[in-house]
């Protein structure tokens, strides 16, 4: 597969750009998934020592990516405890 690419790209110089920025967009769509895997509270990945994680946040915590107009730090708890 990978020789086939090579060999197109040097047939066709033109198509360099195209598959860096199409590798690129790849890999950064797969960092972006393994970061919502892992830094998530809503995922659970270990259900036996914490079943419930997003019940140790507290509401100041950001865990989003990017918070457009949301001050987490003037947030209070609307949630009972458990």
């Amino acid at each position: 597969m990978f020789r086939l690419l090579v060999k197109q790209a040097r047939r066709h110089r033109g198509l360099i750009p195209l598959f860096f920025f199409i590798g690129l967009g790849m890999g950064s769509a797969s960092l972006y998934l393994l970061r919502l895997a892992v830094r998530n509270p809503e995922v659970i990945w270990d259900r036996k020592n914490n079943p419930e994680p997003w019940n140790n946040l507290s509401p100041t915590h950001q865990y989003k990516f990017m918070a457009v107009e949301t001050d987490y730090s003037k947030l209070k708890k609307e949630r009972p405890d458990f």
